[in-house]
């Protein structure tokens, strides 16, 4: 049985979004002031952006980043987002201070779990770097 079933534009598309709230979380949460539960997710959503947009997939931008690499990065990362509160020992201060770690985290690892690891069709839409080469004549 194949558990890969998210498509990886869907994955993209949630890519973009869970870094978007990565990022915004720490004011979203209140998280502001216990510096380590703001700093973790904001890096955590920055980082995800950052692999994103050069994934080789639908949404990348500069596609040099492989499927299959993407989806291990993202599974560290949610492993680690999820760790993070007691790692660094900040889950002390209550619920609302590992929960949104832990939740984000874990629906990281099972995404990277059941994505495909190969965009249907290679190349289908060009990225930003591809486009501006055929655009330039080169």
């Amino acid at each position: 049985m194949n558990l890969r079933v998210i498509p990886t534009s869907v994955h993209g598309v949630l890519d973009y979004a869970t870094g978007s709230a990565l990022l915004a979380a720490p004011e979203l949460l209140r998280l502001k002031d216990v510096p380590r539960a703001a700093l973790t997710p904001r890096l955590a959503g920055a980082g995800a952006t950052v692999y994103s947009l050069t994934t080789d997939y639908e949404l990348g931008v500069i596609r040099v980043l492989p499927m299959p690499v993407h989806l291990a990065l993202d599974a560290m990362s949610g492993a680690l987002l999820a760790a993070s509160p007691w790692l660094l020992g900040y889950a002390r201060n209550g619920m609302r201070y590992w929960l949104p770690h832990a939740l984000v985290g874990a629906s990281e690892i099972l995404a990277a779990l059941t994505t495909k690891t190969q965009p249907p069709r290679r190349r289908a839409m060009p990225g930003l770097v591809e486009s501006a080469r055929a655009y330039l004549g080169g």
